[in-house]
């Protein structure tokens, strides 16, 4: 197998701070042993190391702080403790930011009516123009008063606009979306009067300051919980009706779309133990972190659907895995974005095995803080689209596991084309077909099969605070994170950005290029880069150039042998850098050039226009 990666990755990655090894500085996750997870145990065990911040006592996870000193050291000790399963940095998660649509601005209920942008019959759908069955399912369900509950979906993102007019009360004039803790609306104030350990949590939680105070200071949080209540009622209608589903506002990510690994284990820790049925994440990292993973089996383990934004930098992520996309837990469904012609987003990212469905996520409408709403794109659009979906059909069948869900969905699907090579089942969501076939599962009892979670190998913690972990921590995740692959790669011909890869080193040259343009996808800030190709070849690395691009491919000499028929993806930016286009191949010998070849495999037609546009300006070969 082959792998090829950018030489300039390591001089891009230790400029940037080592985005990928990014932890809250000092603190870490720590495990331990069923045998071992007393407090005297656990106190005794940090003592003159650590502080104890907070713990997880399900799931026998600390939060530590260490003490400055012998940081290292301490570490080691604790790894190397037999009642420790493991301990590992507090990594720091980034909701995936979202393209607001070109042209898109805020807009007022009155403004985006008057646009004739959306409708405003109750019975039609128009956040997005994808055509999944939505208003057809609609029909297929009984009236709300038929239903004795409604389904709450946790949406842990960045918060919530509690006084938007789509959340408010019923008796507000708005759809009752909010999720209600009855036990805290009903009881005293200051008081914990659930004793679930949070005072006066009566629609929600913020993670961050440890208060009821939810709000969203982000846009990201408001747009992604107006979709999931969207895919149940046309939240453009007035009056509005009753909506289908209730929003859990839980807050961990901050101002900016971030936030600690610690803080989303909580926030889904909670949604799991106060009725929560689906728990959305428009977010992730690249980093591999055992405790949130322990976390998505906890959600399991309680029947809780999980669904997870694939990402949005055009990778795959069979080969560059994202977390929690890429967590392996039967309850896991992981969303790449499509656009409302059935073909994936140019944004998003992929996997033939890793990534389950395709959900529209391109130019939706939805609610932002102000009583507004705004046109985003991406997977953080359309993963609370199917979160939506999946709240409609656990209403037909209440009594279904998360894990059944996952399969409903996966099986309901309407395959499409451009989706064969680029998710499992080959297909997008179908609104109508999956609540046909809920509603036929009425009585189905809950259950799911045993799940051993295969864990990912250890990594070095690299004095552990996320302070850096150079070019051999580049190559260790590679080698040895789970779902690993063997190929990437990067150079440029004068104009033209060419990233090779299956593996971790594609995602991270995008990430530290995203890092440092502006915030809008399709403006990236340019780069000089030498044309240099690094190929792995087992033990071996060997060095090329990249001398010719074509609509059947590109061209480059190396002076040792490589495996003919290697799979590689290309990543391809224009001359302009305004746009970039992603094909794979396969490797060729040329014999009349003396040159290796990436033969183009299966190119859509746009995707070789594209081509023909760049190359148009260029010297012929």
């Amino acid at each position: 197998m082959i792998q090829i990666y950018g030489a300039i990755i390591c001089t891009l990655l230790m400029g940037t701070s080592a985005w990928a090894q990014k932890a809250v500085q000092g603190e870490y996750l720590v495990k331990f042993k069923s045998s071992a997870r007393s407090a005297a145990t656990v106190q005794r065990k940090i003592q003159g190391k650590a502080s104890l911040k907070s713990s997880f006592p399900a799931l026998g996870i600390h939060q530590i702080q260490m003490k400055s000193g012998a940081v290292q050291a301490s570490i080691d000790e604790l790894q190397a403790d037999p009642d420790i399963e493991y301990i590992e940095p507090n990594f720091i998660l980034e909701k995936f930011d979202s393209e607001v649509s070109e042209g898109a601005q805020r807009n007022s209920y009155e403004d985006i009516v008057s646009s004739a942008a959306v409708s405003t019959s109750a019975d039609q759908y128009s956040q997005s123009s994808a055509d999944v069955g939505l208003e057809n399912a609609w029909l297929e369900m009984k009236p709300l008063s038929q239903y004795s509950t409604k389904v709450v979906v946790a949406v842990i993102d960045t918060g919530l606009d509690k006084n938007h007019t789509v959340f408010k009360t019923v008796a507000n004039g708005g759809s009752g979306a909010l999720w209600v803790n009855t036990s805290e609306a009903n009881g005293i104030a200051g008081v914990d009067d659930d004793q679930n350990g949070f005072v006066d949590d009566i629609n929600g939680w913020n993670f961050i300051t440890g208060t009821n105070n939810f709000a969203d200071d982000d846009d990201h949080g408001t747009h992604v919980s107006g979709i999931v209540v969207g895919a149940g009622l046309n939240i453009f209608s007035r009056p509005l009706d009753q909506s289908r589903i209730q929003i859990m506002p839980l807050k961990f990510l901050g101002a900016g779309g971030s936030g600690s690994t610690s803080n989303a284990i909580r926030a889904i820790y909670y949604a799991v133990n106060n009725g929560a049925r689906v728990i959305n994440n428009s977010w992730g990292g690249s980093n591999y972190s055992r405790a949130l993973h322990d976390a998505i089996i906890y959600a399991y383990q309680n029947q809780v659907l999980v669904l997870s934004a694939a990402g949005n930098y055009a990778s795959n992520n069979d080969q560059s895995p994202i977390y929690p996309s890429n967590y392996d837990v039967p309850n896991n469904l992981a969303v790449a974005s499509i656009s409302r012609y059935d073909e994936l987003s140019t944004f998003s990212n992929f996997g033939a095995t890793t990534v389950a469905v395709g959900s529209p996520g391109e130019y939706v409408e939805s609610t932002v803080p102000g009583d507004q709403t705004l046109r985003m794109s991406g997977t953080s659009m359309a993963t609370p689209f199917v979160a939506g979906l999946a709240a409609l059909a656990f209403r037909e069948a209440p009594s279904l596991s998360g894990y059944q869900m996952k399969q409903l969905i996966e099986g309901s699907v309407k395959e499409v084309s451009d989706l064969n090579s680029s998710v499992r089942t080959r297909g997008r969501i179908d609104a109508l077909y999956l609540v046909q076939v809920a509603k036929q599962m009425l009585h189905t009892s809950a259950s799911q099969p045993g799940y051993n979670p295969s864990y990912s190998v250890d990594r070095s913690l690299a004095s552990q605070g996320g302070a850096g972990g150079g070019c051999g921590l580049v190559r260790e995740i590679v080698r040895n994170g789970p779902g690993s692959g063997k190929g990437s790669g990067g150079g440029m011909n004068p104009g033209v950005l060419i990233v090779l890869g299956l593996a971790m080193a594609p995602f991270i040259v995008l990430q530290v290029l995203r890092s440092r343009a502006p915030k809008s996808r399709r403006k990236h800030e340019r780069f000089r880069m030498t044309s240099e190709v690094k190929v792995m070849v087992g033990d071996r690395e060997l060095t090329g150039h990249v001398n010719t691009i074509s609509e059947g491919g590109l061209s480059f000499n190396v002076d040792q042998a490589l495996d003919k028929g290697g799979i590689v993806t290309m990543r391809v930016q224009s001359p302009d850098g305004q746009e970039i286009i992603e094909v794979q191949g396969h490797v060729v010998w040329n014999e009349s050039n003396q040159s290796y070849g990436v033969q183009f495999a299966n190119a859509k037609q746009g995707t070789l226009a594209m081509i023909r546009d760049w190359t148009s300006s260029l010297l012929k070969a």
